[in-house]
């Protein structure tokens, strides 16, 4: 029996389901911007949902941006998750802290 090869979306979240199943303390910030950007999350997922929550916001045609954030004093240790959502407007601005692996969809 063959295997089903993932789809875009899996193989896009996969690094983040990863993190959260060998890491279930891990939470994501989000952030939803556009226009503007806040300087402060809209909410916060704990590690069960992140993949999920951003699957439901991709297929609904979002633009997202994901980063594994490192703290600026263990530039090498996962932190947290940033999500970015937007669906009109620019990509966010960077942040400070240390980013370990990101993406972007689309």
């Amino acid at each position: 029996m063959s295997e089903i090869p993932p789809t875009p979306v899996e193989t896009f979240l996969a690094p983040l389901a990863a993190l959260a199943r060998d890491r279930p303390e891990i939470e994501a910030t989000v952030f939803w911007g556009g226009e503007d950007w806040p300087t402060e999350p809209a909410e916060r997922l704990e590690s069960e949902e992140i993949a999920f929550y951003a699957e439901g916001l991709m297929l609904e045609g979002f633009r997202l941006i994901w980063q594994i954030v490192a703290a600026p004093d263990s530039p090498a240790v996962p932190d947290h998750i940033r999500l970015m959502i937007w669906e009109h407007g620019h990509p966010p601005p960077t942040h400070g802290w240390p980013i370990l692996q990101q993406a972007s969809w689309p």
